[in-house]
């Protein structure tokens, strides 16, 4: 390993940047995933002449809407959680605590 990529790795700003983006990448690959099964389920349900496909994917796809929830508005995809952490910062201060 580098210097550069030892040093970075040290890097608040960096860890944080790495951890968001795996964070997004794992959406990502669920989204696919959720993708590519539900069309599989479809076919099979087409097949045997029932619709019975819409219940998974109506389930699945409430948990992906709420890891995309976590993902891209709670955990650093938006300002929000930026916000809150210089409200608790802005607590602290004020109190004079640190801990």
């Amino acid at each position: 390993m580098n210097q550069l990529a030892t040093d970075s790795s040290h890097d608040p700003l960096e860890r944080l940047a790495r951890r968001r983006a795996h964070a997004k990448l794992g959406w990502y690959i669920h989204a696919c995933v959720y993708v590519v099964v539900n069309l599989a389920l479809v076919a099979m349900a087409t097949a045997s002449g029932r619709n019975w496909a819409i219940f998974p994917a109506l389930g699945w796809g409430l948990g992906l809407a709420i890891h995309g929830a976590l993902v891209f508005m709670l955990a650093g995809g938006s300002t929000l959680h930026e916000r809150m952490v210089q409200a608790e910062r802005n607590r602290i201060a004020r109190s004079g605590r640190g801990g």
